[in-house]
């Protein structure tokens, strides 16, 4: 039985009772030719056109929609052919990955000491791993793996490994960011794809280096267009991500020029709180300050439609 409500969006499309009978279809018809996950994923994609902006299948996005619905118990996939990234097999696998360890005593110096910074794209499966390795060791709300379209970073120095960066998809509602571009939910809808959102971020903790964090920031909003219109066919034109007020100031999103556009309501994307009852007990999640930054000056325009853009790096 289905543990939760069924999405009303999906890829930035709606979803309902209907596409949800096109989904189990193709899983049926599938289970009679042995398909797997990622071709169930891609015939999904051309039969409830989940394409992105310049009309490539949104792929990876699917799979992860579709792999919880499954867990949802809206669906039953097919089994996988590999160890899922987000099952205890695998997470007993990142705890046994090799990842440097803490040294006797913290690094520090001035930026320049480290020499080149160098952003490398994860492009393989020991790149990935140690990547997510990395973040379930280091970073504080561990391991999970990135929604839709996505890019990661490992962080190199002349010194050695110094940390991992990732983006991936947008949050679906966020009233401050909303606000700041000035969407309207169908302007959201049709261009939520062309955000991206920095999930997570770790200089490795005993790397204690001023205006390092700053530095990868500026770095990796110079590269993402660029490797990301490589990668799916179209650039991106804004990066968001969240701060926790109380752990965090978003010291480092500042200097690299990110705009502070307000706080979250305290509220997931599953939480079905009403008003009376958050402002009875408090925010069910941690308060979190939106950071915002325009990738082009005219962001906020093809994001409302108002500008010509076909999704290339400027």
């Amino acid at each position: 039985m289905p543990t939760t409500q069924l999405p009303k969006q999906i890829c930035s499309r709606p979803f309902g009772k209907d596409e949800l009978s096109i989904v189990r279809e193709i899983i049926d018809d599938g289970q009679k030719e042995g398909i797997h996950r990622s071709e169930v994923a891609r015939r999904v994609c051309v039969a409830l056109e989940w394409r992105n902006a310049r009309g490539g299948l949104k792929e990876v996005g699917a799979r992860v929609a579709l792999l919880r619905l499954h867990r949802q118990g809206w669906i039953t996939l097919p089994e996988p052919r590999q160890p899922i990234g987000s099952g205890t097999a695998y997470k007993e696998r990142l705890a046994r990955a090799p990842v440097p360890e803490p040294p006797p005593s913290d690094l520090c110096c001035p930026l320049m000491a480290l020499g080149c910074i160098h952003l490398r794209q994860v492009a393989n499966k020991a790149e990935s791993l140690l990547w997510n390795a990395l973040i379930d060791r280091y970073h504080y709300l561990g391991y999970s793996p990135l929604s839709g379209a996505q890019i990661r970073y490992l962080i190199d120095s002349e010194r050695g490994l110094v940390g991992a960066i990732g983006f991936g998809a947008a949050a679906c509602t966020l009233q401050a960011r909303d606000r700041w571009i000035g969407w309207d939910r169908q302007q959201r809808e049709r261009r939520r794809e062309w955000v991206l959102n920095n999930r997570r971020f770790l200089i490795l903790p005993w790397i204690r280096v001023k205006n390092l964090a700053s530095h990868i920031l500026a770095k990796a909003a110079r590269r993402i267009p660029l490797d990301f219109q490589a990668r799916y066919g179209y650039a991106p034109v804004l990066l968001e991500t969240f701060v926790e007020q109380d752990r965090f100031s978003g010291g480092c999103y500042r200097a690299a020029n990110w705009i502070n556009v307000g706080p979250t309501t305290g509220r997931g994307r599953n939480d079905r709180t009403s008003q009376r009852m958050r402002k009875r007990h408090g925010a069910p999640l941690p308060i979190k300050q939106v950071w915002l930054y325009p990738l082009r000056r005219d962001a906020r325009r093809i994001l409302c439609g108002e500008s010509s853009f076909i999704g290339e790096a400027a």
